[in-house]
């Protein structure tokens, strides 16, 4: 634990806490704000169906590639600087694409993007890991922290929804100047840079093989959303991202100064903490996607509507991740909380295979989100605490890159596999029927409760696996770090 007095950020440590929270929101609401944007993005700028994908796949392959990257940048050269040069390299580059002429400009803009919110993201958590150290105010930050990471991708669907009808797509775009300039600012005034004090060498091999590696899977799985998992391009970036992750974890045993430290990912707690984010993500991807689809699609919801259908399970994430990581985890640890959570998601999820093609959206979708809104909040707040718990100060970046990053992965993983098992559900439906407006109709919601109940089963795993390997008890850093048993 760090001494108040040898602590630079002790005394502005909430509005640390209010920086860091608005630039994880700015990354956050990215995720799905130009989701909204695309359709109206599209024909402003007259690119194809095929081709819309890689508005998305180009900000998720430079972000997933690059994280454990960026966390290391930081915890070797300081984490201030590469927070604040990821703040506004992120600004610059939505300005960019607000600004696109083209198709190739805009997916330029999103790549860009994606590079400094890989910079970005790792620098935030980690300037919260060091700043708040203090059992009872950790979870305080923590609670608001995981409540932003778990509603902010809600909340960009109703902004998305509102900059889009009230303005232009281009705003969902511009927005994030706001966001940036003020977090930017504050980080300026705010935060103390904190070098490593023996400016051991970078990683290279290890930043190769890693990077290169999980381009691989993030691109191959993108790929097979949008072709095949029989896809030879698909194949083969899966296994080359497969074979290099192999060889990185190789290369992390040999280094003297690795990218990722294995203890940092070798610890029950944080290895199951890490775990259940991955896992989630690629279940809450059905959520997101399929129930906007079919809010919009099935249910005739405008944009703004749709944002607004979302908010009940904003809340409840927001109020479930403050109350169990302030009140909860103090008490009964992480284990309970996540594995609850997990239960809860999976229940959720099988509510929601109850819709139907005119389905009421207040009995057959709101009680589904209530409960799934309340399970969220009781995995990500404790999930990425317990993740950065204990970590030494200077890896506390890389094992904040790694909560990123299974975050990322899942939801690729999540694009890809839901997607075809949903497309594949609605062609077998429509096989043999003529192709009607209710049976499309019919046919697009067979689709979307497939997905639902594959999430609902990857949700049920995880609340075993995940359960299985977090420990027991409330675990805090001892000084020397490490996480021990308190009661």
């Amino acid at each position: 634990m760090t001494p108040a007095s040898t602590d630079p950020h002790h005394d502005r440590r909430w509005l640390i806490l209010a920086v860091l929270g608005l630039a994880q929101l700015m990354v956050v609401l990215d995720a799905t704000i130009v989701n909204i944007a695309l359709p109206s993005a599209q024909k402003d700028l007259g690119f194809s169906d095929d081709s819309r994908q890689w508005i998305v796949t180009a900000y998720a392959l430079a972000f997933g590639s690059l994280l454990l990257l960026g966390g290391r940048i930081g915890d070797l050269f300081g984490r201030k600087w590469v927070f604040i040069a990821g703040l506004i390299g992120f600004a610059v580059a939505s300005a960019a694409g607000g600004a696109a002429q083209s198709f190739g400009m805009l997916v330029g803009a999103r790549a860009l993007q994606g590079v400094f919110g890989a910079m970005l993201a790792p620098a935030a958590l980690s300037l919260l890991t060091t700043t708040f150290t203090e059992p009872a105010e950790r979870n305080k930050a923590f609670g608001v922290f995981g409540a932003i990471a778990g509603s902010g991708a809600a909340a960009g669907l109703l902004l998305g929804g509102i900059l889009t009808e009230y303005l232009a797509w281009r705003w969902c775009l511009y927005v994030n100047l706001a966001f940036a300039g003020v977090a930017a600012f504050g980080a300026f005034t705010l935060l103390t840079n904190t070098a490593h004090p023996d400016k051991p060498r970078l990683d290279i091999p290890g930043t190769i093989t890693a990077s290169a590696g999980l381009f691989g899977l993030v691109y191959g799985f993108s790929h097979a959303a949008q072709t095949s998992w029989s896809n030879g391009t698909t194949i083969g970036f899966l296994v080359a991202g497969v074979v290099l992750l192999a060889i990185f974890v190789a290369i992390q045993q040999r280094v003297a100064n690795p990218l990722l430290p294995l203890r940092v990912i070798l610890d029950r707690d944080r290895g199951g903490s890490y775990l259940a984010i991955g896992l989630t993500g690629i279940a809450i991807f059905g959520v997101f996607l399929f129930l906007t689809y079919y809010l919009q699609q099935n249910l005739g919801f405008s944009p703004i509507k749709t944002g607004l259908a979302f908010l009940p399970m904003t809340f409840l994430i927001m109020f479930t991740a403050t109350v169990s990581q302030t009140k909860l985890l103090p008490k009964v640890g992480a284990r309970p909380l996540v594995g609850a959570g997990l239960v809860l998601g999976c229940v959720g999820m099988l509510y929601l295979t109850g819709i139907g093609a005119h389905s009421s959206y207040w009995t057959h979708v709101f009680p589904g989100l209530v409960v799934m809104g309340a399970g969220f909040g009781l995995i990500f707040a404790p999930a990425i605490a317990t993740a950065t718990l204990g970590v030494e100060p200077g890896d506390a970046g890389v094992a904040s890159a790694m909560v990123n990053t299974m975050q990322q992965i899942g939801g690729s993983i999540g694009t890809a596999l839901l997607s075809t098992l949903a497309a594949s559900a609605t062609t077998a439906a429509l096989a043999g029927e003529q192709p009607t407006r209710e049976a499309i109709a019919q046919a697009a919601v067979h689709g979307y409760t497939t997905a639902f109940y594959w999430s609902a089963a990857i949700f049920a795993v995880a609340a075993v696996v995940c359960t299985a390997l977090l420990r027991g008890g409330v675990h805090e850093p001892s000084a020397a770090g490490e996480p021990v048993l308190a009661h």
